[in-house]
């Protein structure tokens, strides 16, 4: 599925293609990660994705040409905090798109401070708060997250209530990606448009080593 330009932050590109012989561009291989911030098995394929994969495709000329990532945000609204930690990874992309994936991996390392009860009790814009200083700890402007974040308690003059946020707009997006494609759960993986069903999040470095292997070459 295509990626719109603005959320160009959510693609990892290690190469570009080389064209064949007749001057016809060769289109790149597409790993689709639907991912849940809150989601332990999502964080597991995350870092191995992440911190593992990534250095093999980076290392390997045939793999690094040919093959693009692109985190899809899986919101899963039986964990309420589910919205606004992918509000704040939307916000992110938005102030600072470099730095996407690595506040997604701080995020994801920091999943047990946004589980249910870690949130119960707290409130909403209290909860934004704790997210865009997680964002500065990546260097990621914390006021224009929390900006972007934060509802008011008022309704604007000639507004409207119940309006969310500023990020609200692209989660929607996000979601209508998701549904498009029939994913309900996280994590799910599609290759070059299709559910890659063999993918695991417990999946070793060998495994997927032998997995890049059969599918880009």
């Amino acid at each position: 599925m295509a990626l719109a330009p603005k959320f160009a932050g959510q693609r990892l590109v290690f190469g570009q293609p080389a064209a064949s012989a007749a001057g016809v561009a060769l289109a790149a291989h597409t790993l689709e990660l639907f991912l849940d911030y809150v989601c332990p098995f999502s964080a597991k394929q995350f870092a191995m994705v992440y911190h593992t994969v990534v250095p093999l495709i980076k290392s390997n000329p045939k793999w690094a040409p040919n093959l693009q990532i692109v985190f899809r945000q899986q919101v899963q609204p039986w964990h309420p905090a589910s919205t606004l930690v992918h509000e704040a990874g939307l916000a992110v992309l938005q102030v600072a798109p470099g730095k996407y994936w690595e506040f997604s991996d701080a995020l994801f390392k920091d999943q047990l401070s946004y589980f249910d009860e870690a949130v119960v009790n707290e409130p909403r814009n209290d909860t934004y708060k704790r997210l865009a200083k997680l964002a500065a700890s990546v260097g990621v402007d914390e006021a224009k997250v929390y900006d972007l974040l934060v509802i008011s308690d008022k309704v604007p003059e000639g507004g409207h209530p119940n309006f969310g946020n500023k990020v609200t707009n692209d989660l929607k997006v996000q979601i209508k990606i998701a549904r498009l494609v029939g994913v309900h759960v996280s994590p799910t993986v599609i290759f070059d448009g299709v559910v890659a069903n063999d993918i695991s999040s417990s999946w070793t470095k060998e495994q997927w080593q032998e997995w890049l292997t059969k599918n880009i070459g």
